[in-house]
């Protein structure tokens, strides 16, 4: 039997206020073709299925087209919440979609056996079992020790998902003995290397989970929460397979893939390096690097590169910040957008309440003092001082007025 383990779809993203729905579509046609070219039989989504617990509608629009595209293929689909996913909004849907062979479980259910599912062969044979754990919030793990310290509760939350685990196990060690199982999870393992995206569970990530703790029932762990691909160090194969598009700068060398097991071969996965859809640069450097870079760019079709810009400086220089809003007002070239923008200067200049003394209260001051001094600090020509400060003062008349209005 063949199985695909995906996970982190993160439906609704947005880059800098840059929509990553096209992003999503392609990736969607991209793993239609994969599914039919190596005869997939089970899907497996290991959680955050979308961004926000409230998605939008478009967002909502964009998971049913892509469940029924994927649906077409014949292949049965098990998908589990994260914890960018609201349960209940997850299962609203869970009676009608069940009955067109695609299982949900948005959140722990009252009955763990409810996460046992079975997974029959063409001779109506159970084949595989899935334990399709969804994320584990607080509320599913709390313990008597709740009130105790902080390290206390850490350790109860990762026993709580140990014997969260091992009680799946044992469930499907009961009901479906011999069979080979998957265990599906959304978890933060030790070790797991994190980017900027991924949004931090179980008191800020802390309650590492030792991959060990899984047990040893299971003949593959199918996780989802790191967007980096990456194996975790444990007996039993266990990965993430990471998110299928980049979801932020920080990921923008990422290598995103699929993972497929093939059941008679055994339990390590074939992994399927998923195309490029749009390309996420960052460019830093002097204001002279950044304008040769751009120049370099040339015209490319397809979705539109998104470009993070660093200026970096020795040392402070309002004409180089304003000299950098121009150069990215100006800039024009076909297949690219500059969506962030930046400057940093090395020899960071003083905050306000940095130039007086301690004796000196800020408020004490006048605005125009505070400014003057920070004009002083700059190293400008006093034709720029005179009007920096005629600039100031202009806008310090514009506020008096409009509080007398």
């Amino acid at each position: 039997m063949k199985i695909l383990h995906t996970a982190d779809w993160h439906i609704g993203k947005k880059l800098h206020k840059h929509s990553l729905q096209p992003d999503f579509d392609l990736f969607i046609d991209w793993l239609c073709d994969c599914i039919a070219e190596n005869k997939v039989e089970v899907l497996l989504v290991s959680g955050d299925v979308f961004d926000l617990a409230n998605p939008s509608s478009e967002a909502r629009q964009q998971y049913f087209k892509a469940l029924m595209k994927l649906k077409r293929l014949d292949c049965k689909i098990i998908l589990t919440g994260g914890n960018h996913d609201s349960p209940t909004m997850l299962n609203a849907p869970q009676e009608v979609l069940r009955e067109l062979d695609i299982h949900i479980i948005g959140g722990l259910p009252n009955k763990l056996s409810e996460c046992i599912i079975p997974v029959e062969n063409k001779q109506n044979q159970t084949e595989v079992v899935i334990a399709a754990l969804p994320y584990l919030r607080d509320a599913d793990l709390r313990t008597a020790s709740q009130g105790n310290s902080y390290e206390d509760r850490l350790e109860a939350l990762r026993k709580g998902i140990q014997q969260t685990f091992l009680d799946a196990a044992e469930i499907c060690k009961t009901q479906y003995p011999g069979v080979p199982t998957i265990a599906m999870g959304h978890l933060f393992a030790a070790g797991a290397e994190t980017s900027e995206s991924e949004r931090d569970i179980q008191i800020g990530n802390q309650a590492a989970f030792n991959a060990l703790q899984f047990g040893d029932y299971f003949n593959y762990i199918a996780l989802g929460h790191i967007h980096k691909p990456q194996r975790v160090n444990a007996a039993t194969p266990t990965f993430y397979s990471g998110s299928p598009i980049a979801l932020s700068f920080s990921e923008r060398s990422n290598k995103n893939r699929i993972l497929l097991l093939n059941t008679e071969n055994g339990w390590e996965p074939q992994s399927i390096e998923i195309p490029v859809f749009r390309e996420l640069l960052k460019i830093t450097g002097n204001l002279e690097k950044l304008q040769q870079k751009l120049l370099e760019l040339q015209p490319r079709n397809g979705l539109a590169s998104l470009i993070e810009i660093e200026l970096k400086e020795a040392n402070f220089d309002s004409n180089k910040i304003y000299e950098l809003d121009q150069l990215v007002d100006n800039f024009k070239v076909e297949g690219y957008e500059i969506v962030k923008h930046r400057a940093t200067f090395e020899n960071k200049i003083s905050g306000s309440g940095e130039l007086y003394e301690q004796k000196q209260q800020l408020e004490d001051l006048q605005p125009l003092d505070v400014f003057q001094k920070l004009v002083d600090k700059q190293e400008e020509d006093e034709e720029t001082r005179k009007e920096l400060m005629s600039a100031f003062n202009e806008i310090l008349e514009e506020v008096h007025q409009s509080k007398r209005a």
